[in-house]
C-alpha cells in the first residue's frame, strides 16, 4: 500500500515535469519566431539606420590604352580580365593610399629617365605594380622598384655586392630597367608583350608564343601570373589617373613631395658617421636618401665615383 502511493506520487512529478517542459519550449518558440529572420545579401535589415558605408560596382572606362597600344575592353573574357585587377586596386584602401602618396613623390623622376630613353610614359605603372613604388625585398631576393634579381641587375650593368647594391638606386635600376624593356620591345615589336616579358622573362614568352602559333598577348595562355602582370599595370594606370573618380580625393599638401637634395661625387667615404656630420646632416638620413649604400663606408671599386644625395 505505501510503494503502491510513493509510485503514483512519482508518476504525478513526472507528469508536472513533462508539462512544464512543453510550455518552456512554446514559449521560447514563440519569441524566436518573434525575432528578425536573416535577409538575403544585399537587402538593409533597416531601413531607418544608414549603412556604415556603400559598396558599388567599380567603373570601368569604356575604352583604355597601354603604352599607345589599345586593350580590346569589348571582349568580355578581356573585360573580365581588368574588372578584377581594378576592383582589387580600388578596394585595398591603404596600400593605395600609399601608392598615390608615393607617386607624387618618385613619378617625376620615373617619368624624367623613362623619357630619356625613349621609354612610353605609362611604364612607371610597372613599377607600381612591381613594387608599389618602395625599395622591397621579394622572397625570391628580387629587389627594388623595378624588383631585379642579382645575376639580372649585373647583367645590366647594377653594381650588386656587399657594400652597394644598385637595384635600390632609383635613377640606375631604371635605366636598366629601361634597357630591358627596350631589348623585349626590339624582339617582340609590341609593348604589351615587352610588359608581359619583364614578369615571364623574354625566352619564356617566346616560348609560349611559338608553343601555341599566338602572337596576341590578349589570346595567350600564360602562366597566372604573367596572365594577371599586364592587366594589373593597365588598372593602376587607370586608377591613378582617375582617383577621384573612385573616391579617393586629396589635398595636394596630402600627397609625399619629392626630396630636396643635392648631389655630390665621392670616389670612397671611410667613416659614413663622420661623413654626414662633415656635411651638416645625419648618418640616417644619409642612408634614406642613399639606400643603395649597405654599410657605413664605400671602398668598393678604386677610381669608380658614386653620387651621394644630401639634404638641401
Amino acid at each position: 500500500m505505501n510503494f503502491s502511493f510513493k509510485q503514483q506520487k512519482f508518476r504525478f512529478v513526472l507528469l508536472l515535469a513533462g508539462i512544464f517542459t512543453l510550455t518552456a519550449t512554446y514559449i521560447l518558440g514563440s519569441e524566436i519566431a518573434k525575432q528578425p529572420q536573416p535577409q538575403f545579401v544585399g537587402k538593409i535589415l533597416d531601413p531607418t539606420v544608414a549603412p556604415l558605408q556603400t559598396i558599388t560596382q567599380v567603373p570601368l572606362p569604356q575604352t583604355l590604352t597601354f603604352a599607345g597600344e589599345r586593350i580590346p575592353l569589348e571582349d568580355p573574357e578581356v573585360k573580365e580580365r581588368f574588372d578584377r585587377e581594378l576592383t582589387l586596386i580600388v578596394h585595398q584602401h591603404s596600400t593605395t593610399i600609399r601608392i598615390l602618396k608615393l607617386a607624387n613623390r618618385w613619378f617625376p623622376e620615373i617619368e624624367s629617365t623613362l623619357r630619356a630613353n625613349g621609354i612610353p610614359d605609362d611604364f612607371k605603372y610597372l613599377a607600381v605594380a612591381e613594387s608599389g613604388l618602395e625599395n622591397v625585398t621579394s622572397p625570391s631576393d628580387a629587389k627594388g622598384f623595378w624588383q631585379f634579381l642579382p645575376a639580372t641587375a649585373r647583367s645590366y650593368g647594377l653594381e650588386v655586392n656587399a657594400e652597394v647594391d644598385e637595384r635600390l638606386h632609383l635613377e640606375k635600376s631604371t635605366q636598366a630597367a629601361c634597357q630591358y624593356l627596350q631589348g623585349a620591345f626590339n624582339k617582340f615589336g609590341n609593348w604589351t608583350i615587352a610588359a608581359a616579358a619583364y614578369n615571364r622573362g623574354v625566352e619564356g614568352v617566346q616560348k609560349n608564343m611559338n608553343e601555341q602559333f599566338q602572337y596576341d598577348f590578349y589570346k595567350l595562355y600564360l602562366n597566372l601570373e604573367t596572365a594577371r602582370y599586364v592587366f594589373r599595370i593597365a588598372a593602376y594606370k587607370q586608377f591613378i589617373e582617375n582617383a577621384a573618380n573612385y573616391g579617393y580625393v586629396f589635398d595636394q599638401t596630402d600627397l609625399y613631395p619629392p626630396l630636396a637634395t643635392r648631389v655630390i661625387s665621392v670616389d670612397k667615404i671611410d667613416d659614413g658617421f663622420t661623413f654626414a656630420t662633415s656635411f651638416g646632416t645625419t648618418y640616417r638620413q644619409l642612408r634614406i636618401l642613399n639606400p643603395w649604400m649597405r654599410e657605413p663606408y664605400l671602398r668598393t671599386k678604386p677610381g669608380k665615383m658614386y653620387y651621394i644625395k644630401l639634404p638641401l
